[in-house]
């Protein structure tokens, strides 16, 4: 059986998805488990059950700090080794991302991969176009960031979910490999095109200034880490390609800049939405 850790997150919950569709024998892990998943508290080392998982999709536990994201990752490979796992698919960080705020969880982690004696697969993730959306911002007419003219090779989630569920479901031919799982890159101008608006850069110390004092609801340890990835993005580290997703995948990958704007445009203030009277004005 194939076991997905943060069943109930977003990666989780669609690598699920991908898996099901496939018919693959899958049960999600969660530590608030809905009908039909597992309890796996990773906070929880005596409770932790791998007990008739043949491969585990390892979802990285990453909200909260390091030395935190690694004990329970630690945890967990213990537990696969324990129990009897023969396979885990380890979901890390794009290789162009060793320089952001929460790399060094991730390649600690893959050390701890490589260590366990298990067979492993190692998917390095890219950044989600549904984050590069979200991270724009909205101010009178137009949309906002700290990104410049830089680009995201950006990934739509549900590629990243396909891929691994690719891996996951027949892992022996992608035993010891690792692979860079980005996408197109895409900017922030493109988006703001899309949606009909001007982009405006800030400076990334006003964006931090925004991040610790104008957005509620960010633990201590997430503004830098959202800050390095919008200097990261501006100063041109995370654009690069790979061909590793579309042959994992067997098909195209699917469009990040749709998936970005679609996000943006959720977020949007109704107020800043022009009639189409007023877009047919401005675009003549």
């Amino acid at each position: 059986m194939i076991l997905v850790t943060g069943a109930n997150g977003n990666l989780g919950s669609a690598t699920l998805t991908a898996l099901r569709a496939r018919g693959t024998a899958v049960a999600g892990g969660s530590r608030t488990p809905g009908v039909g998943m597992r309890r796996l508290d990773f906070d929880d080392r005596a409770g932790l059950d791998l007990a008739g998982v043949s491969t585990l999709v390892l979802v990285s536990a990453g909200y909260a700090e390091d030395d935190h994201v690694l004990g329970r990752h630690a945890a967990v490979l213990d537990a696969a080794v324990r129990d009897g796992v023969r396979h885990v698919v380890y979901t890390s960080l794009t290789g162009a991302g060793d320089h952001l705020g929460f790399a060094v969880a991730h390649r600690a982690t893959e050390r701890l991969v490589r260590a366990s004696g298990l067979s492993w697969t190692i998917l390095r993730n890219g950044l989600y176009a549904e984050l590069f959306g979200a991270l724009l911002m909205w101010s009178g007419d137009g949309v906002e960031s700290a990104f410049g003219g830089g680009a995201l090779a950006a990934v739509v989630r549900e590629d990243l979910a396909d891929a691994a569920a690719v891996v996951a479901a027949d892992p022996a031919p992608h035993s010891g490999r690792v692979y860079d799982l980005v996408g197109t890159p895409i900017t922030a101008g493109q988006v703001a095109d899309r949606l009909g608006v001007p982009h405006r850069t800030i400076s990334l110390g006003e964006y931090r200034r925004r991040l610790l004092h104008e957005t509620p609801g960010l633990l201590p340890f997430q503004p830098p880490m959202i800050a390095s990835i919008a200097t990261g993005v501006r100063h041109g580290f995370l654009d690069g390609a790979s061909p590793d997703l579309v042959d994992l995948l067997g098909r195209p990958a699917r469009d990040p800049l749709a998936t970005a704007v679609a996000v943006a445009s959720a977020t949007r203030p109704q107020a800043s939405v022009q009639s189409p009277a007023a877009g047919s004005r401005g675009a003549r």
